[in-house]
């Protein structure tokens, strides 16, 4: 079974049997229909069925020569509406299956993003008419989670909002000055780095740390596309899975500036969430790609 199942509101699906019902209802009752052939005589399927708002199931499958349709691969997904970033992009298949992991750089959050591309067809279809740019795509990222607590937020007035805000905008320009190769500008990073390490350091012995630090975009875990997130709820709406009548939180989260959405299982999170609030947790990452 998939691990993330459930923040779909599919977590009562423990038998083989029961998988095999769902992922069948979704080949018959899809939502959307993508394809391309390949060059082994047979044709590439995308399937995808939405259960719970813009929650739902992907499903890749391919049709031989001999007319037998054989299922690849399944995993929950959430489609998102909301563009998180336009960087340089790369993609890569990954080696088990034709599959893509989709890798980008965005300042505001200090590591690389690395997702699971949710639409492969379009992105084999732009490959193959040798259209595909690494600039100027538009890139949608979504997050599943399996475990969250709900956060006050860190009380600032305007003025300190406007500070951290500013301090931001200078902090970026460092760090796109530094990637060009500017010795000032990675001089000053390091000695930000050296005083922020510094203060917190003293501060931590008798605060608590979600109290220092605001937000975070880190990597968890041995899988590329698992993060540990902590970041402000922009936006909060809650679906029902039709078929389970699960509820599913579906939340739109503020990053630095980086905007993502993510959905989680209500039995999985610790907290009422609401605007303004903050979201602690790990996710696995997807992204969908508008393709310039």
């Amino acid at each position: 079974m998939h691990q993330y199942l459930r923040a779909v509101g599919f977590s009562e699906i423990k038998t083989k049997k029961d998988l095999r019902e769902l992922l069948y209802s979704v080949i018959e009752g899809s939502d959307t229909i993508n394809n391309i052939n390949t060059d082994r005589n047979s044709v590439l399927v995308e399937y995808t069925k939405q259960f719970a708002g813009p929650c739902g199931l992907y499903l890749r499958a391919e049709i031989d020569e001999d007319k037998n349709l054989v299922v690849d691969f399944y995993y929950p997904f959430l489609n998102p509406t909301t563009i998180s970033t336009c960087e340089d992009l790369s993609i890569e298949r990954h080696a088990a299956n034709e599959s893509f992991a989709g890798i980008c750089e965005d300042v505001r959050v200090g590591t690389s993003i690395i997702f699971n591309l949710q639409n492969g067809v379009d992105y084999m279809k732009s490959f193959a008419k040798n259209t595909f740019n690494r600039s100027g795509n538009s890139i949608y990222l979504a997050g599943l989670s399996t475990s969250g607590t709900i956060l006050l937020p860190i009380k600032k007035n305007e003025m300190e909002l406007q500070k951290v805000k500013q301090a931001s905008s200078d902090r970026i320009a460092k760090i796109t000055a530094a990637r060009e190769g500017n010795e000032q500008a990675i001089e000053s990073l390091t000695l930000e780095d050296i005083d922020t390490y510094s203060t917190i350091s003293k501060k931590i012995l008798t605060e608590d740390i979600l109290t220092l630090v605001d937000s975070y975009f880190m990597p968890y875990g041995v899988e590329c596309d698992n993060y540990s997130v902590l970041a402000e709820i922009e936006e909060c709406n809650m679906y029902h899975n039709y078929i389970t009548d699960e509820e599913i939180y579906v939340m739109t989260l503020n990053l630095n500036d980086l905007k993502f959405e993510i959905c989680i299982n209500k039995n999985d999170v610790l907290g009422e969430p609401m605007v303004g609030r903050r979201f602690k947790g790990t996710i696995i990452l997807q992204g969908k790609v508008e393709f310039a």
